[in-house]
């Protein structure tokens, strides 16, 4: 009787801390709309940079009469996701906090705090960097018509452009979890700084696979992640190198 007591008040507590974290998110997702003409000139401003010595006159177009609506709403679901996400790890936090013992509320303190952290070193890598990079590219292919041929000039959609500078930031910005990953699979003992040494070559496919997975199909974006994962995965190891010998100094004394 009294585990499921305890069972209940656990559910009903997750179910609390579930809904505190949505509501917030929705409430985020209105004032995201409200302010959504704002961040959609800022998600734009890339490209806007990238072509703003360009001879030709460049717009963004719209083909639907909905879809520049449906663009604004997918930005401000992206900044309500963005700006919601800390909280709903602390509500998690809160949740699970209770049943730590106080060095594991310690241990873990970093890695709540790490998290976003890296999200948004890995989305201005995207927004500054890559996008930059990767929308020159692309204008690259453009071609002056002749008389015997037909120009050939970028006409960039709202909604396409939207979903692509999104699709990069959550993918680099969840990429750059790996450390916090390895971090925590190595302090449950699931791996270890050796182990990490001696899978490298094969770490190595599987991020430059996942790099053509989650971008698109050009090598500035696909080696633009592939070469941050693999300097993290580089440092994963010296941080979980770093813990085994703290750990085991706390154990000889």
């Amino acid at each position: 009787m009294t585990n499921s007591n305890s069972f209940t008040s656990h559910f009903v507590e997750l179910r609390s801390r579930l809904l505190k974290s949505i509501i917030f998110i929705f409430v985020i997702f209105i004032i995201s709309y409200i302010f959504a003409e704002q961040i959609y000139n800022f998600l734009v401003e890339p490209y806007a940079n990238a072509v703003k010595d360009d001879d030709n006159s460049r717009r963004l177009i719209f083909t639907a009469l909905h879809e520049t609506f449906i663009a604004y709403l997918k930005v401000a679901f992206f900044a309500a996701i963005f700006f919601g996400s800390p909280v709903l790890l602390i509500q998690i936090y809160k949740f699970i906090a209770p049943g730590l013992y106080k060095n594991e509320k310690k241990a873990l303190l970093p890695y709540l705090i790490f998290t976003p952290i890296l999200f948004l070193f890995g989305g201005l890598l995207v927004y500054y960097l890559i996008m930059p990079l990767a929308i020159k590219f692309f204008l690259s292919f453009e071609s002056i018509g002749t008389n015997t041929s037909l120009p050939i000039q970028l006409e960039a959609k709202v909604n396409e452009y939207l979903s692509l500078i999104m699709r990069l930031i959550f993918a680099f910005g969840i990429s750059f979890q790996l450390p916090i990953l390895l971090n925590l699979l190595a302090k449950i003992g699931v791996v270890n700084s050796t182990y990490l040494k001696k899978t490298r070559r094969y770490v190595i496919v599987i991020i430059f696979t996942a790099a053509a997975i989650l971008t698109p199909p050009d090598p500035i974006t696909q080696i633009g992640l592939a070469i941050p994962l693999l300097l993290l995965y580089e440092l994963s190891i010296l941080t979980v190198k770093f813990t085994e010998k703290k750990d085991k100094v706390v154990e000889d004394a």
